[in-house]
């Protein structure tokens, strides 16, 4: 097992990767027409939908890169760079989270919820490939467990983010949303650039 803090650090990281002010926007959008029991029952999906997503993931990602012949320290490499490019769209105000057009007419609310704003816009490549790189860090059930409650923490907080969107819309508006995105872009390239620094000194140990 890793030091608390590091795990404090872990929840901050897959917090800001999956970033809920970001799909604030198309989720207000998406739910604009829909009453306000239907909009707490599709929070409550989006929850639900991204811990299961993401737990899975911590369980059987590396099964599934041994599947493919993948290291973890290329893995490592790859997923910071897609990290780093997910962080410098968000720092730039460009829409890393898909368009912002609303749902045809008849559309499921709770289809919606799983995808796309579950899969692939809040547990998407850049969420799954941090997840499996940190659950990788420690070779334990304990840490495995410590991740996974991580990733609940964490989805907990984009549900309540969700569940109070229109009042976060109206109370810091467009500007205060695109603020915080960007903060939280380079809180990301931050993470981003230290994912390549430890997979690039695995794969080339004369750079250590």
């Amino acid at each position: 097992m890793l030091e608390i803090t590091e795990y404090v650090k872990i929840f901050i990281a897959i917090l800001a990767i999956l970033n809920p002010f970001g799909v604030l926007p198309l989720f207000l959008t998406l739910t604009g027409k829909s009453s306000e029991k239907e909009r707490k029952k599709t929070t409550r999906t989006i929850g639900l939908s991204v811990a299961s997503v993401l737990a899975l993931t911590a369980l059987l990602g590396e099964k599934v890169l041994e599947l493919f012949g993948i290291s973890i320290a290329s893995f490592q490499v790859g997923g910071s760079i897609l990290l780093l490019l997910m962080a410098i769209s968000m720092m730039f105000a460009k829409d890393t989270k898909g368009g912002t057009h609303g749902p045809e007419e008849g559309s499921d609310l709770e289809s919606i919820a799983v995808v796309p704003l579950s899969v692939p816009l809040l547990a998407g490549p850049g969420s799954i490939s941090t997840i499996i790189i940190y659950a990788n860090l420690a070779p334990s059930w304990a840490h495995i467990g410590l991740i996974i409650l991580c990733i609940f923490a964490a989805s907990f907080i984009t549900w309540v983010i969700l569940r109070l969107a229109t009042r976060i819309g109206r109370f810091i508006g467009p500007l205060g949303l695109s603020i915080v995105s960007r903060l939280m872009g380079l809180l990301l390239a931050s993470i981003a650039v230290e994912f390549f620094a430890k997979g690039i000194v695995k794969l080339l140990p004369g750079l250590a």
